[in-house]
């Protein structure tokens, strides 16, 4: 490790985060938790051997096969087979990729366009404020998993069948994104109201620097913080939005699965014995969700001070 890796490493250790992190065990606990589904949702060919998108692999006969420590499981399927035939752990790690991805997605495009408009609305204040402000309210009067379906509703309006179901992952991306904007504005506008009129600001526009370059070089930096808190629980409420819609049947298309298609699928055979079909997927979802949202806590409590 050189000099300036090593003096990193060094400042972060000696960070506050850091000795705020290392004493909190419920952090790294879902921080670990995290990492591990990250790791085997994105390299899932290094957890399991088995593919569900291949049909040369999966055979009828394993159908309904319960998990690996019943009476009639197999060992080589351990939280059992889904109506094809699918290994359980394969198709929940690659649904969880999907899911991931249009959380990630999703909470990026609502942070890019809340905050955006959130930090031009409070630095030039007046009429545009209001009206941002007013869309603002306006919108968090709707629940997100209405505007959501509003959104995909439109879609399926405008454009063909065929067409939506190549592109429903992006129509899924844009109807969770449009519908969490207001929480990065109303953050984001809040703290550039008070960063504005700090004395770096004034100095920086009595120099002559653009209005542009003082909200993205000075102001943006400064107000990260509470915005990242935001993204963090964001992220949880957009993955449980995205198993919420394709568990309504307008998200994802069967044959890409995700978390909420597996859940809505093995719903079918909840009452037939087959539990494990929708249990797994929905333990799993309910993990994922639950440890972001602890350290979202976390990060709040640790970034914000005046909550301690």
């Amino acid at each position: 490790m050189d000099n300036k890796n090593l003096r990193l490493f060094n400042r972060i250790k000696d960070s506050d985060i850091y000795f705020s992190f290392i004493k909190s065990p419920t952090a790294v606990l879902s921080t670990l938790i995290l990492i591990i589904i990250f790791f085997c949702s994105f390299f899932v060919e290094l957890v399991t051997p088995y593919n569900p998108f291949d049909p040369s692999s999966l055979s009828l006969m394993d159908a309904f096969t319960p998990p690996s420590w019943t009476e009639e499981g197999l060992a080589k399927f351990i939280l059992g087979t889904d109506g094809q035939g699918r290994d359980m752990l394969a198709t929940i790690l690659y649904g969880s990729r999907i899911s991931l991805i249009v959380g990630f997605s999703a909470v990026i495009f609502a942070l890019i366009l809340g905050v955006g408009l959130g930090l031009s609305a409070g630095y030039f204040g007046g009429k545009y404020e209001m009206i941002v402000m007013r869309l603002t309210d306006v919108q968090l009067t709707v629940p997100s998993i209405l505007m959501a379906l509003l959104v995909d509703g439109i879609a399926r309006g405008i454009i063909s069948r065929e067409l939506h179901d190549e592109m429903a992952i992006y129509v899924l991306i844009f109807a969770i994104g449009i519908s969490e904007w207001p929480q990065f504005a109303r953050v984001s506008r809040a703290a550039t109201l008070v960063e504005k009129n700090k004395d770096y600001v004034s100095a920086s526009t009595i120099i002559g620097v653009s209005n542009i370059i003082i909200m993205l070089k000075h102001i943006l930096p400064n107000i990260m913080r509470p915005i990242l808190v935001i993204g963090t629980i964001g992220l949880a409420l957009a993955i449980i939005a995205e198993a919420t819609l394709s568990f309504l049947g307008v998200g994802v298309p069967p044959t890409t699965p995700s978390l909420g298609t597996l859940i809505r699928l093995g719903n079918d055979f909840l009452f037939s014995g087959e539990w494990w079909i929708t249990f797994f997927p929905a333990i799993f979802l309910v993990i994922l969700a639950f440890s972001i949202n602890l350290l979202g806590d976390w990060m709040r409590d640790t970034l914000n001070p005046k909550l301690n």
